[in-house]
């Protein structure tokens, strides 16, 4: 037997648990990995709350929890290409991230070696986040000398974000609440508060005016944008919910190839720093959710199995 988290009810996180379950093994064009550090994103207690949000991913009851996950392969199936027995990896696995082992089919699309020099802590953190902010500023066309503002900036996808922007050569506002200023700062980022009063604050900052956002939580930033001038086309949203006219609404799915490599690499070399906020064993696994969800943290939540 092995363990892994699931639920069998949807719901908040009293709905997970930790349950034995038979181990599975590598089947034919399949490798194993057995999981060392499960990296959490908002999407996955969304699917364990949402009904609806789950059948869109085609996750059906009883279910696996959690996405983003690294470790080590250690079984390889009959035929499976890519992977041996011994590489440390990090990828992507909806539902079934949090959990002794993952089984991955090969040739794979969401799996990736993991760079020496890059913990399985940080590894963990990569998939969904870094492609998700990858593609929110590649739906916008960001390049050098644009203003753009980014919404949700001290998030999971927004600290990966406000870094590539800074990277691109792009000057860089992000909302966020004032306790995290400093912290976006350190980031290379110029903060400014969400909530009412945006616009006048944002036009304060940058007086000359921001050519393009990306709104990485809920609408506000996106409708500032539209009310401040920007092209609908240089704004880019993650976030579920009705759309806004001309906006672009993408995700990680929409990432460009070779994305979280050029995010790896980024990290390796120390150009991308990954703020690990806290770190739980996978026995407190609704308490790292309940901290996840409440997004009182600067930087990533990751659950060590």
């Amino acid at each position: 037997m092995s363990k892994a988290v699931v639920y069998r009810r949807f719901g908040g996180p009293e709905a997970l648990e930790l349950r034995d379950v038979p181990e599975p093994h590598a089947g034919p064009g399949e490798v194993r990995v057995r999981v060392t550090a499960a990296g959490l994103n908002p999407m996955d207690w969304q699917i364990a709350a949402n009904p609806e949000m789950a059948a869109r991913f085609g996750i059906t009851l009883p279910a696996g929890f959690g996405t983003d996950f690294a470790g080590v392969v250690d079984e390889v199936g009959a035929d499976a290409v890519g992977f041996a027995a011994g590489d440390r990896v990090h990828g992507g696995a909806i539902g079934r991230a949090v959990a002794d082992y993952v089984l991955v089919k090969t040739p794979a699309t969401t799996l990736w070696r993991t760079p020496e020099g890059i913990s399985d802590e940080v590894a963990s953190t990569l998939s969904v986040a870094g492609l998700t902010a990858s593609a929110a500023l590649a739906a916008i066309g960001l390049q050098a000398g644009d203003t753009v503002l980014i919404g949700g900036a001290a998030g999971g996808v927004g600290i990966f974000a406000v870094q590539l922007a800074k990277l691109a050569g792009a000057r860089v506002l992000g909302t966020a609440s004032e306790r995290t200023f400093g912290f976006l700062r350190e980031l290379g980022t110029e903060p400014v508060a969400y909530g009412p009063g945006l616009a006048d604050r944002v036009r304060a900052l940058a007086p000359e005016g921001i050519t393009a956002a990306a709104d990485l939580f809920d609408r506000d930033t996106a409708e500032t944008a539209l009310k401040l001038g920007v092209a609908p086309e240089r704004i880019s949203t993650v976030a579920d919910g009705p759309a806004i006219p001309g906006v672009r609404a993408t995700g990680a799915f929409e990432a460009e190839p070779g994305s979280l490599e050029r995010i790896a690499g980024a990290v390796r070399s120390g150009k991308i720093t990954v703020p690990i906020a806290a770190t739980f064993p996978v026995e407190q696994i609704r308490e790292a959710v309940t901290t996840q969800a409440g997004r009182h943290t600067h930087g990533k939540i990751v659950v060590l199995p």
